[in-house]
C-alpha cells in the first residue's frame, strides 16, 4: 500500500522580536492590518469567529479559531471550502521568535490540492516577510 501525504503549505521565518510581540501581531488586528489584511471584526480568541477583509481586492473570509495557546500556537479554519491553518510560535535565543505556518485540507483532486498548497505557501511566505519587516521596524 502506497502512503501519500496530503498537500500542505508550509512557511517559516525568524523574527527578531520576543515571542509575545510576534503572537500579539497575529491575534490583534490593530497590528495585523499593518502587514496583512485591511480590516477585521475582532481579535483572534479560542472558539471565536472573526471576519477578515482585504478591501483592496474586495475579498473577505471568516476565521474560526479552534485552539489558541498564548505565545505558542493558533489553530484556525478559514476560506471556502475551509482549510486548517496552524501557526506555531517558537521562542528562540536573544528575544527572537521562529514563526511557522502550516495550512492543509485543500479541496479538489490531487493536482488541485497541490496547486492550492503551492499558492498558499507563497501567500504565507509574504505574510511572514511582512510581519518580520513591520515587527522589526516598530
Amino acid at each position: 500500500m502506497e502512503m501519500r501525504e496530503t498537500p500542505t503549505a508550509e512557511a517559516g521565518m525568524l523574527i527578531r522580536r520576543p515571542v509575545a510581540n510576534v503572537f500579539e501581531a497575529i491575534v490583534d488586528p490593530a497590528a495585523t492590518t499593518k502587514f496583512w489584511f485591511t480590516h477585521a471584526s475582532g481579535r483572534l480568541d479560542s472558539g471565536k469567529e472573526v471576519r477578515w477583509e482585504w478591501r483592496m481586492y474586495g475579498v473577505s473570509t471568516t476565521v474560526t479559531v479552534s485552539e489558541i495557546v498564548a505565545n505558542e500556537k493558533i489553530v484556525m479554519r478559514w476560506s471556502d471550502p475551509p482549510t486548517t491553518v496552524v501557526w506555531t510560535f517558537t521562542e528562540m535565543p536573544d528575544e527572537t521568535t521562529f514563526l511557522e505556518v502550516r495550512s492543509f485540507g485543500f479541496a479538489g483532486n490531487g493536482d488541485e490540492q497541490v496547486k492550492e498548497a503551492v499558492g498558499s505557501t507563497g501567500g504565507f511566505t509574504l505574510v511572514l516577510a511582512g510581519a518580520k519587516a513591520w515587527l522589526e521596524q516598530v
